[in-house]
């Protein structure tokens, strides 16, 4: 019983940490908004998705039995264009964080000035611990569930935690059955075969890369052998590691779920990748290992949390070393951490804009797709480098006029195009 109600305690818990997420956007978007001047009905329309759907799916397992997945699609706005976002395989996927996130791919589109609104999706399993076969017939269920709702001009899913251009290829398959017509441009994230993109696996590393580089320009930092540390390494985490060190920096920290790896001249990041396995796993292999925690507080130029919310808190600001801090993960920094950072001269580029290189080669795919012509992976990342400086500059200078920290000028930028499309169509 103790067990039982410790698992729940937990369960609890991270519902709750889900909903500050969603609370803590909430009053980003809102300050935003009130910056910009915008009235209190435009935030209303705002701080919740437009359209917020739950399904239950049935699936025959491997053993015979029947198992009930719960699944969810939010659709934040669709003032601008079509909604987009990825979907999620996670055995902690809530509500609140679909919401949430849903509001954050609104914000990236406004950033990168896509004609997209946010969406997002998420199903509550533990892919870990499916075959191959079940993850294909849940993939196919959640398109018969949400089919209704999703298509190349309504919304268009894409790939995310524990979700790869396997499982794109099968939705995509199962919507282009139901539809009856072939459509590539209903999913993002597909095998090159299929009408994937080059550069579309590593679209969210090399935008945070090209953030790296213009927050280094702006703070004086000399990317050949400055000192970076990594918070994750899994798959944005892992290729951000390799990049950096191409680069000349000298990554001295990463981490996985188990533990970190420090070491101050210098880690063998090709050898490190070369070993973990297939979920970013590698510290497992070491003795000498140091916490997550220690991994964050340790001296350094570039800090990259690529891991998980809430890493960096009120509670370990103060003891962060780093110089810049760039969020390749979804909302790692609390909004009292990051009103300390800003504070002690720290340089911090919000989620929204550094991690928004995914959805800027997705929209590359879709348009792609569309016109049934495709770009070489030299064109996709000019493209790429393009859009990820001119949102950088753009929010940068925001933020530099209003006398406000990246993170609000981020959400500026992100909710001006959205709430002047709302008020064009005559919604508020």
């Amino acid at each position: 019983m103790a067990v039982k109600t410790s698992v729940s305690q937990k369960r609890n818990e991270q519902v709750d940490q889900k909903k500050s997420l969603l609370d803590s956007t909430q009053i980003v978007i809102k300050e935003a908004l009130s910056k910009l001047g915008y009235s209190n009905e435009v935030y209303e329309l705002m701080k919740e998705p437009q359209r917020m759907l739950t399904v239950r799916i049935p699936v025959r397992m491997d053993d015979g039995n029947v198992k009930v997945f719960t699944a969810y699609r939010a659709q934040h706005s669709d003032a601008v264009g079509p909604t987009k976002g990825g979907v999620r395989f996670h055995p902690e996927v809530t509500e609140e964080e679909v919401k949430a996130l849903s509001i954050w791919m609104s914000l990236k589109c406004g950033i990168s000035d896509l004609p997209y609104g946010g969406g997002k999706g998420g199903i509550v399993c533990d892919p870990r611990e499916m075959s191959m076969l079940e993850l294909e017939r849940l993939s196919r269920g959640y398109v018969r569930a949400i089919s209704q709702l999703v298509g190349p001009t309504k919304d268009i899913p894409a790939p995310d935690v524990f979700t790869n251009s396997q499982i794109m290829a099968w939705m995509m398959d199962e919507y282009s059955r139901i539809r009856e017509f072939d459509s590539p441009g209903f999913i993002t994230g597909k095998p090159l075969v299929l009408g994937g993109s080059h550069g579309r696996e590593t679209a969210t590393a090399r935008g945070v890369v090209i953030c790296i580089e213009e927050a280094a320009k702006r703070v004086g930092i000399e990317l050949q052998g400055a000192r970076v540390v990594v918070q994750g390494f899994g798959n944005a985490g892992s290729y951000l590691a390799q990049f950096m060190h191409e680069a000349g920096a000298k990554v001295i920290g990463i981490s996985d779920a188990y533990g970190a790896l420090y070491d101050e001249s210098g880690l063998d990041i090709p050898y490190l990748l070369d070993r973990r396995d297939s979920f970013g796993t590698i510290t497992k292999l070491f003795k000498n290992t140091i916490t997550n925690i220690e991994l964050l507080e340790l001296p350094c130029d570039i800090l990259v949390p690529a891991a998980i919310s809430n890493q960096i808190t009120a509670e370990n600001a103060e003891r962060i070393k780093a110089k810049v801090i760039v969020e390749a993960a979804n909302g790692p920094t609390t909004l009292e951490a990051t009103n300390i950072l800003s504070d002690r001269g720290i340089l911090l580029v919000p989620d929204v804009l550094a991690s928004s290189g995914g959805v800027t080669v997705s929209y590359f795919e879709w348009v792609q797709n569309n016109l049934g012509y495709y770009w070489s992976e030299e064109e996709v990342s000019k493209k790429l480098y393009d859009v990820m400086v001119k949102s950088f500059d753009d929010i940068f200078n925001t933020a530099r006029f209003h006398k406000v920290n990246m993170r609000l000028a981020a959400y500026m930028v992100g909710v001006r195009k959205m709430a002047e499309a709302s008020r064009f169509r005559g919604w508020v």
